[in-house]
């Protein structure tokens, strides 16, 4: 028995060493040309051109999905010219559009029933003359990235995460490799950061903005703080947990006072939301039920506003756009406040903030459906919908993509402001055109010095405007990371971003990265010292849209 204890050490350390063996044995060290963090659609779209360049390619999905809100209930594109879309882009709504001509895909309604409820509706259901189509289902998108990978014969890295508490390595102003999480390693000759956070940028060092600028820095108008109106006329909803008491304190996620000086900096940014599918078809649909963590007071703002204005349409609180087979894309169930810590945060911080989303969406489809202050007519409207049997089945029928409107955006030798999309500015390196209209959701709610409750940060400029995006836009400056292109946290100003933040864009922009990187390898230079007219040049013979007369040609 005198042994016995040192028998125990010695088993103690053999079981330790074969454990710390095994862990080893487990990492991996992966050897591209081009790594492409992210597996959002931009990401998907990279990894894509990269290996029809001929190029190997890792492509980090940081769960176990791909395509991002694209596939993750975003299914009625943001798009306002369509003839602006080309490269694999455009192949991508082209195989939609393909793929909903086949009879075989309608399985409750026909596409002539789908298109008469769609009438009307600003971004069009589908183009025939391009055979493009903007409406989809969310498992229809995944089915086509996931085609167009295997296609492709792209490796998709999941459940891979960049390890934020370690640096990435660089030499003489390039990245050499990242390190995930579990240790797996990544070298590669050029890097794409294709994550809406913006996480490789980041740890590489570049120059980022989270918040909004001044309106001084960049001469615009619509950035920084911007007080907007009051909650009905005449009167306001009452911010306080108990009505006309300011010692109950305010409701959730309400501020005491306005952020800030008209057009001031700040560090919040626009709500975020789930793009989230209903569908009214009895057979598909699965009734709503109380979330485990639902909270009423989240929704006493909802209470009251119905109180105020009684004759509030449905499409006022939801937006609720059709898709094919009796479903929706519905948007605008922001949680206004509850993001600010997104973007800067750890996984841990955001982990949590997408549950309160989460929870903040299935409680709002619970409070509209039963709480009885709601008016019956929308009561009535609201439970003709249930969350649909075929869709997220992993996920409990819910999309697994909270939508991050907006998080970093890169500070490089060119920043896109609103001067780009009213036409004052012209970008000289055009990637791709933007199109959309300057959009920024409610970024705070905030009770005036009078005690009124007022939103604060929407913006909304209703012309269509076509305009180019600039190459140095999506690269760092030189001295900051010479090997690495970031298509989604570009260099942008708040105002611009607003129209630039959409998911096509995004698409567009990364094969343009992604040829860019390529193309850098070819040359032995840094992205920044790629010639632009040998870049222009590789865009147009892979079908990139450049120029805005190019999309008046097209019609």
């Amino acid at each position: 028995m005198k042994n016995y204890p040192k028998r125990i050490a010695r088993s103690a350390f053999l079981c330790s060493f074969l454990s710390i063996s095994m862990v080893t044995l487990s990492q991996q060290k992966i050897a591209v040309d081009v790594c492409v963090y992210g597996a959002t659609s931009a990401g998907v779209i990279a990894a894509i051109e990269c290996a029809n360049s001929g190029k190997t390619v890792a492509l980090i999905s940081q769960d176990k999905y791909v395509g991002g809100v694209t596939a993750s209930g975003l299914g009625a594109t943001d798009i306002n010219n369509r003839n602006a879309i080309g490269g694999l882009a455009r192949e991508f709504y082209k195989r939609i559009y393909h793929y909903y001509a086949q009879p075989s895909a309608w399985k409750v309604q026909t596409w002539e029933q789908y298109a008469e409820l769609g009438k009307g509706l600003f971004f069009g259901l589908k183009s025939d003359s391009l055979k493009m189509m903007w409406m989809f289902e969310p498992h229809v998108a995944k089915k086509i990235f996931a085609d167009m990978l295997n296609e492709a014969k792209v490796k998709v890295h999941y459940n891979e995460r960049l390890d934020l508490n370690k640096k990435v390595g660089k030499k003489n102003g390039s990245i050499q490799y990242i390190e995930m999480e579990n240790g797996n390693v990544y070298t590669a000759k050029a890097f794409i950061d294709a994550s809406y956070e913006g996480d490789l940028m980041a740890k590489a060092g570049v120059s980022y903005i989270v918040g909004r600028e001044s309106n001084t820095l960049y001469n615009e108008v619509n950035n920084g703080v911007l007080p907007s109106h009051i909650f009905g006329k005449g009167k306001s909803i009452d911010p306080y947990i108990k009505k006309g008491d300011p010692r109950s304190g305010l409701l959730p996620f309400i501020e005491s006072k306005v952020p800030g000086e008209k057009g001031a900096t700040d560090k919040r940014v626009q709500a975020y939301c789930y793009r989230f599918t209903l569908t009214t078809d009895p057979q598909n649909k699965i009734p709503f039920t109380k979330p485990v963590n639902y909270n009423p007071l989240w929704f006493e703002f909802l209470a009251r506003l119905l109180q105020l204005k009684p004759s509030l349409k449905m499409e006022t609180l939801l937006t609720l756009t059709p898709l094919p087979n009796k479903k929706t894309d519905t948007n605008h169930a922001d949680f206004v406040g509850a993001c600010y810590d997104w973007a800067d945060g750890s996984y841990a911080t955001r982990e949590k903030l997408a549950q309160m989303h989460r929870d903040y969406v299935l409680g709002i489809l619970w409070f509209l459906s039963t709480d009885p202050r709601v008016p019956k007519r929308i009561k009535d409207e609201i439970n003709t919908y249930g969350l649909p049997k075929d869709e997220f089945g992993e996920n409990g029928n819910f999309p697994h993509q909270i939508y991050v409107r907006e998080a970093r955006r890169m500070i490089s030798d060119y920043v896109m402001t609103e001067h780009n999309y009213y036409g004052r500015e012209v970008a000289p390196e055009s990637v791709g055109l933007g199109t959309y209209w300057l959009d920024s959701h409610v970024v705070s709610r905030y009770v005036d010095s009078e005690g009124n409750l007022r939103n604060e940060g929407p913006f909304w400029e209703n012309r269509s405007e076509t305009y180019p995006i600039d190459y140095k836009a999506i690269i760092p400056k030189e001295q900051e990371c010479k090997n690495l292109l970031v298509p989604v946290c570009l260099s942008s100003s708040h105002a611009a971003y607003g129209s630039i933040r959409m998911e096509p864009q995004y698409m567009l922009l990364a094969q343009s990265a992604a040829i860019a990187a390529c193309l850098s390898i070819d040359k032995n230079c840094s992205v920044q010292k790629l010639p632009y007219e040998v870049l222009r040049k590789e865009l147009l013979k892979k079908q990139q849209i450049l120029d805005k007369e190019s999309t008046i040609a097209r019609n």
